[in-house]
């Protein structure tokens, strides 16, 4: 088994670049899969969802050239060789789903695709996704398949656009909705629609590809279906989530780092929140150089929601940065309601972190009727300590890498794919940024973390 060994101590000193986005690239590849045209994509991430999205994608005739070291992704679907995805991509990521937006316009066929997957931070129905494409028109339905189910969709009369409000600004939905309505007859209207940067750029995507597309400030956009289309080339949007993980690091390790790309526009929620803690930062031209500026404060109040909210991606590393921050400040998280379970091992680390099921601050939110730990109180300045743990999901990964940083020994990580799903290059740039941190095999499991708080009766959206 391969894990990760850091030495904290070390203040974060140096320049990263942050890669391509890994909620536009994978998103964008299936996007692609709408024409019979060549895609090329620039600043692709060497990730492992961005290959379990090729390898999908391969699956169904796409033929494709990926130049790892420049980034450099060409992509074409001359023709599909199936419309089905196989089981074995259930729980890969939430790619899958998107199939079904992206393949109605292409074959008459089932399209056939397994349940959804990814980080098991709450449970994702497609509920709001299923709704949305049987009103453009399209047959849905979910049939148990040998030990998981799948969903069986086809739209043999066609498409047809219509005026569809989401019940929840969800981010797969509204990604789903659109990929349908390119081809779709007429125009749709999608209302209270997610707005996230990556769903930007999959609009300039298809723009590029042939789509009359829109989006207005009140959540609503506008498609007029086409079947022309034209080769894209097209340069994925930086990932925010990445160059707000490497400032945090860098400003609770006492340090300072120059995040490359990092874009002013897609980060004004989080720089203000880093600006309250008494943490700094400079906008430069191709990028933002986040430092150390005297001791942190605590006393805030966090509540993460979709864009131009607080990300929730932001919110597990966000919390290591306050266990550095004098006074108590409040987390409420309103996005998944099972996010929370990576605290436990942070306690065990030396945080002082309290859960709590009600909703603390601010508004209540759409878990405040259940018994969801979705609240925290997080005390400063903590001093950590170097344990063995478990990465249980992506985000609190990068939180658990962040937390070594800053341990006052050595942190042994495991469960390293779910790091490797988002974060390229992962050790050489904490190793640039001066880092004592490396890979090796070790024989023995380490400890596992706890496991999350409780799980959700009800189901969720993918978001």
């Amino acid at each position: 088994m391969e894990v990760l060994k850091i030495k904290g101590g070390t203040p974060l000193k140096g320049h990263v670049k942050a890669a391509g986005a890994k909620n536009a690239i994978t998103k964008l590849l299936v996007a692609s899969l709408l024409s019979d045209k060549r895609c090329r994509f620039y600043n692709v991430p060497n990730i492992g969802d961005v290959e379990v999205t090729v390898a999908l994608c391969q699956e169904i005739g796409s033929q494709i050239t990926w130049d790892r070291s420049a980034g450099i992704l060409d992509i074409v679907t001359k023709e599909l060789k199936t419309s089905y995805v196989p089981q074995r991509f259930s729980g890969s990521n939430r790619i899958p789903i998107l199939m079904i937006g992206a393949l109605l316009g292409r074959t008459e066929e089932d399209i056939i695709v397994p349940t959804a997957g990814g980080c098991p931070i709450g449970k994702r129905s497609v509920d709001f996704h299923i709704e949305a494409l049987q009103k453009l028109g399209a047959v849905i339905e979910y049939r148990e398949m040998k030990k998981e189910g799948a969903y069986f969709a086809h739209a043999h009369h066609g498409l047809k656009g219509t005026d569809i409000t989401l019940t929840y600004p969800s981010v797969g939905a509204t990604e789903n909705t659109i990929l349908a309505s390119v081809t779709a007859r007429g125009c749709t209207v999608i209302r209270n629609a997610a707005m996230e940067p990556e769903i930007v750029d999959l609009i300039l995507f298809l723009q590029k590809l042939g789509a009359i597309i829109t989006l207005d400030v009140d959540r609503t956009i506008r498609i007029h279906g086409t079947r022309s289309f034209h080769e894209v080339e097209h340069t994925v949007v930086p990932d925010r989530i990445e160059a707000a993980s490497w400032g945090m690091a860098a400003i609770s390790s006492r340090g300072r780092v120059f995040v490359e790309g990092a874009q002013h526009l897609n980060m004004i929620t989080f720089l203000n929140k880093i600006r309250e803690v008494g943490g700094g930062f400079d906008v430069k031209s191709n990028g933002i150089e986040f430092y150390y500026d005297g001791p942190l404060q605590g006393g805030l109040h966090l509540e993460t929601d979709v864009h131009p909210g607080f990300m929730t991606d932001w919110q597990q590393p966000f919390v290591v940065l306050l266990t550095q921050a004098s006074g108590t400040s409040v987390v409420h998280e309103t996005v998944y309601e099972n996010r929370f379970g990576y605290t436990d091992t942070l306690r065990d680390m030396g945080a002082d972190i309290t859960v709590f099921r009600q909703c603390l601050g601010g508004k209540e939110c759409r878990f405040a009727s259940n018994s969801f730990y979705h609240s925290l109180i997080v005390k400063g300045v903590s001093s950590l300590a170097g344990r063995d743990i478990s990465v249980p999901d992506l985000r609190a990964g990068f939180a658990y890498v962040m937390a070594a940083t800053l341990a006052t020994d050595t942190t042994t990580i495991s469960g390293l794919p779910f790091l490797d799903r988002g974060y390229e290059n992962l050790v050489s740039k904490l190793c640039q940024l001066g880092v004592d941190a490396r890979r090796v095999e070790q024989e023995e499991p380490v400890i596992p973390s706890s496991p999350p708080l409780r799980k959700t009766e009800r189901e969720l959206v993918i978001v």
